[in-house]
């Protein structure tokens, strides 16, 4: 099958979907999709991707159809109170895909838990105590179901903290809404969206069906460096270290600074082939500042 004829279809089109979606569109590939709202649909429709509305529970007309051509399919939606919103509409029609060549489901490495800054691999045990945490085991053992009972070429990911081009530590610092939290011992992964495009390409490539990848970069830190690792690249001052509590973050953003853990990347070089384009935040930030939108003085 040559590229031109390939179909990918995304469940959630957003950070991460939309960046493999262009990336495959300028190799030929047809690229259709959910969001969540019109708007969304427009501003995706006008990058020339097929878009349908999904809002967790409804589906516009034409997504079934779209999904049943799809050679590959890509679950970026996170699991809400009531299970994943796409196992919960889509498990039969995925389990009856005859034409699929590969799927994937995004995760999080938030499945390891607090590892007390300790190392953890694709073979570590998956104990996390938060809600968030435990309903994304849930919804990895759904996914992993339709390999193992369907026989289903699905790929789990486990992707570490997403940054780039209009999300990361230089845009925040410009903003003034950068945080400098202070925890002893706490350190966690990052990963560049270009790197997770990479590797998502690669696996489609060589498939591994049933196969585990944690998407990492090469060197944990603590959150707090590399906000003052942007402040510095901007030669802007670094906001103050504050205690977690005095940096009035949102429950969400509270939840980034509970577990602490290194994670390995090394299935993804070996079996993969992947060298990575940022291995560390400072590359990454380096890059992103030749591009960065800087407000008028």
């Amino acid at each position: 099958m040559t590229a031109s004829t390939k179909h990918l279809f995304c469940f959630g089109l957003g950070y991460t979907g939309r960046a493999l979606g262009e990336a495959l569109s300028k190799e030929g590939w047809r690229v259709s999709g959910t969001c969540r709202t019109a708007a969304e649909a427009e501003t995706r429709s006008a990058r020339k991707f097929d878009v349908f509305l999904f809002d967790g529970i409804h589906c516009g007309d034409g997504l079934k159809d779209a999904l049943a051509s799809a050679d590959c399919v890509l679950s970026t939606v996170p699991p809400g109170d009531n299970g994943d919103p796409v196992l919960n509409g889509f498990r039969d029609v995925l389990s009856q895909k005859k034409n699929l060549e590969w799927a994937g489901y995004l995760s999080t490495t938030g499945v390891y838990g607090d590892q007390q800054g300790g190392r953890v691999d694709e073979d570590s045990p998956t104990e996390p105590e938060s809600a968030r945490g435990l309903r994304r085991v849930e919804a990895e053992r759904g996914w992993r179901e339709l390999f193992t009972r369907h026989r289903l070429p699905i790929h789990l990911f486990r992707l570490a903290a997403i940054y780039g081009p209009g999300r990361n530590a230089l845009k925040r610092a410009l903003e003034g809404t950068a945080r400098r939290v202070e925890k002893p011992g706490l350190v966690f992964s990052r990963i560049h969206v270009d790197d997770v495009v990479q590797v998502l390409r690669a696996s489609i490539r060589k498939p591994y069906p049933g196969r585990v990848y944690n998407l990492a970069d090469d060197a944990p830190a603590p959150p707090e460096a590399v906000v003052r690792y942007a402040c510095d690249l901007l030669e802007l001052p670094p906001p103050p270290l504050q205690t977690l509590e005095e940096a009035g973050l949102s429950p969400l953003g509270v939840s980034f600074y509970q577990d602490s853990k290194r994670v390995a990347n090394d299935r993804i070089k070996q079996e993969l082939g992947v060298s990575l384009l940022f291995p560390d935040y400072r590359a990454g930030l380096r890059k992103l500042l030749e591009t960065l939108e800087r407000p008028l003085s």
